[in-house]
């Protein structure tokens, strides 16, 4: 350990034992509003977690026990480490009664455990005491004392506001969740196979803020995380360790998003912009405090847009971290408590059935290439009487263009034609389905926003590169005759689940 980081150690000593006299849960949260919190976040936090039951988990940073009795009773085996020693007399106090539970006194950072060992690990404000390199080194160890398809689930304090004492002290590092993201997402160890080298590494299953925090303190910078370890493709990925960075990289990068953004309008990245929200919205009758989950939410807009115009609860959900990272930035301006934005992959994401009475789905499902099982989810999150709408790219009949299937192939897209699209929806249990064949007004919008692209009057693109401008405007062209070849399709669906 360098001296940088034990002088960390010595000030986190310090400060923890002159704040754990008593061991209490305000001295633990360093909040005098402690049990209030708790009330309220405990059970938003364990919804997050997979199925623990009979499981073993490794539980990080347990302080005085706040979760770990909820955890052991639910779960097969808790190992429940804590660096502060009254904090885990504390916790063997509380909950040591139950047979289930391994009480340790350790830093995790000298923590030596077996590999393959744990089904969940479960971290809670430990990660911000951490320097980057420390956490970069913890995360591969937490990959190797996970089981194959295991879960790490941690909570984290971040964008530090000022004014906010209750963990103002030097040890603490408040990071940009996206500085989360990049740390675990690059964490992986090679792995030999009959068929190649791949690697093990996390895969983001969701990252989101905790509504409680917000609710009750106003404070919208207390992030929880998801990941799961899985193995690795890279070649599956078109070259990158997971189909997230492939994403971010490439079609949404920072900059691709903010080059759409002029072309759709503010807060939109679909086809169409705030037009076709308006009417696409207008079909779905959302009355107040109806909830809605936007599959593939982008930067926010059509969130926006249906909870200030209806008054419905939004849930927007991303699998590209800069499309929810914009979204988040533009949600501090809005003051909009109905919306809630995740990074999230939604063919691994799991809801309680008949959650919504809404999902919409704005041309994203053509990532997915299990549509099918998707649109089986669809079905148990939406309660009796729900409804689905989807706007998304399509295909027509064969034969195909060699240009065209190289575009999808190079995007990774699964294309249907309208009419199949619509036969899916029905064999996943739909009713009331309608398909239809919107590609006319899809050419129309091409069309309408190439135009503003060229208008030098209008010059929206003036903050881009010349050749930004020109990808974007070639792109655009190439979408019109891929229309008019009739190659690509754009479809509007609507279903509903029975009442």
């Amino acid at each position: 350990m360098d001296s940088s980081n034990a002088n960390t150690r010595n000030d986190m000593k310090e400060f923890w034992e002159g704040h754990s006299a008593e061991g209490s849960l305000e001295e633990m949260m360093l909040d005098s509003n402690a049990s209030i919190l708790t009330k309220h976040e405990l059970p938003e936090v364990m919804a997050f977690l997979p199925e623990v039951k009979g499981k073993r988990i490794l539980e990080l940073g347990s302080g005085i026990g706040r979760f770990t009795g909820i955890l052991a009773k639910a779960s097969g085996h808790v190992t429940a480490v804590d660096f502060m020693p009254s904090f885990v007399e504390k916790n063997r106090e509380i909950n040591g009664h139950m047979g289930n539970i391994d009480f340790k006194q350790a830093d995790v950072m000298a923590l030596d455990l077996p590999l393959n060992s744990y089904d969940i690990i479960f971290s809670n404000w430990l990660f911000m005491y951490l320097s980057s390199e420390e956490l970069l080194t913890l995360a591969g160890r937490l990959l190797g004392w996970l089981k194959d398809g295991g879960f790490l689930f941690f909570r984290e304090s971040c964008f530090h506001q000022s004014g906010d004492k209750t963990r103002n002290f030097n040890p603490t590092r408040y990071r940009n969740p996206r500085d989360y993201n990049a740390i675990f997402q690059g964490t992986g160890n090679s792995v030999n196979q009959n068929e190649g080298v791949l690697s093990d590494g996390f895969e983001l299953i969701m990252c989101r803020s905790i509504q409680s925090y917000i609710k009750l303190k106003n404070n919208p910078n207390q992030y929880c995380w998801l990941w799961q370890k899985t193995r690795q493709d890279v070649e599956a990925n078109h070259g990158f360790k997971s189909f997230q960075q492939f994403l971010d990289s490439r079609q949404y990068s920072l900059n691709s998003i903010l080059r759409y953004e002029k072309v759709f309008g503010e807060g939109y990245v679909s086809t169409g912009g705030p037009e076709t929200t308006q009417e696409f919205v207008e079909l779905l009758g959302l009355q107040e405090d109806q909830t809605v989950l936007d599959v593939g939410c982008g930067i926010g807009g059509g969130d926006f847009y249906m909870a200030d115009k209806y008054n419905v609860i939004v849930d927007g959900i991303d699998l590209s971290s800069n499309m929810i990272e914009v979204a988040m930035d533009r949600a501090q301006g809005q003051n909009q408590p109905k919306v809630i934005f995740e990074i999230g992959d939604i063919t691994k994401r799991e809801y309680s059935p008949e959650s919504f009475d809404v999902i919409y789905s704005r041309d994203t499902l053509l990532h997915i290439s299990d549509k099918p099982a998707i649109f089986r989810k669809f079905l148990t999150w939406l309660r009796p009487g729900g409804k689905l709408l989807i706007s998304d790219y399509c295909c027509g009949e064969l034969p195909h263009s060699d240009v065209f299937k190289a575009y999808v192939a190079q995007r990774g897209y699964t294309l249907y034609t309208p009419a199949k699209y619509g036969q899916l929806l029905e064999e996943a249990g739909f009713v009331s389905v309608k398909a239809e064949d919107r590609t006319w007004q899809f050419k129309a919008m091409l069309q309408k926003e190439l135009n503003r692209m060229v208008d030098p009057s209008l010059d929206i693109l003036k903050d881009f590169t010349e050749e930004d401008v020109r990808s974007l405007q070639d792109g655009w062209r190439s979408k019109i005759e891929r229309v008019d070849a009739g190659n690509q399709k754009w479809g509007l669906f609507y279903a509903e689940k029975s009442a």
